[in-house]
């Protein structure tokens, strides 16, 4: 089993040790799933990581480690150069394009993207969480 987390699942799980982002971070740890990134899901995530409001809560040596652990003990694959706009928030194609390029799920807590489940297989944390459950 292969997912995609948007980098607001992983930022969320790193503010909330307790909840389904951090449960899902986890499990993959745990090796229940293939975690896949690319460069710009990665670069995203820096970015974020590194806005002060975050950067409060997340000391740079912590978001350093959760960079390198991401950069290493994920699948990393390659951006689609031209992803199709198929959400409203055009900057979340990419994670669409990389999690249907790879054969993947997409795990996020992003709106646009959430609204497109009907369509893709796109996940809630918790979601996400009761799936593998049911699959393990």
């Amino acid at each position: 089993m292969r997912a995609v987390l948007d980098p607001n699942i992983i930022i969320s799980g790193l503010l909330s040790p307790s909840g389904a982002p951090a449960q899902t971070l986890r499990a993959w740890q745990d090796g229940r799933f293939s975690l896949i990134a690319s460069p710009a899901l990665l670069d995203e995530l820096a970015r974020a990581l590194a806005y002060p409001k975050l950067r409060k809560r997340i000391p740079k040596p912590s978001a350093d480690a959760v960079l390198d652990l991401l950069g290493r003990g994920a699948v990393i694959a390659d951006d689609a150069p031209d992803p199709p706009q198929r959400s409203a928030d055009p900057g979340d194609d990419y994670l669409l394009a990389l999690a249907e390029r790879r054969r993947a799920v997409l795990v996020s807590g992003d709106r646009d993207l959430l609204a497109l489940k009907d369509r893709y297989p796109v996940f809630t944390a918790g979601e996400f969480l009761d799936w593998l459950d049911r699959a393990s």
